[in-house]
């Protein structure tokens, strides 16, 4: 069994929850927004480069659901 995490980002009221294990590697995230996803870089999201409504629009996207949100 791993112990892998998913891993959280905040921005705003907005959590976004990235669960590698879910995640194809689709690149959609990358294609739309790739001011904020870079997978070379770490931390590889950089919530800050985009808004709240084009965050919540591109996990929307996210065909593995790898990526969610909470919202507070």
């Amino acid at each position: 069994m791993s112990d892998f995490k998913a891993k959280e980002y905040q921005k705003e009221n907005l959590t976004i929850v990235w669960d590698a294990t879910k995640c194809t590697h689709a690149g959609v995230c990358v294609k739309t927004l790739p001011k904020v996803y870079n997978p070379k870089a770490r931390p590889w999201i950089k919530q800050e480069n985009a808004s709240v409504a084009e965050l919540k629009a591109q996990i929307n996207k996210c065909p593995s659901g790898a990526l969610s949100y909470k919202e507070a």
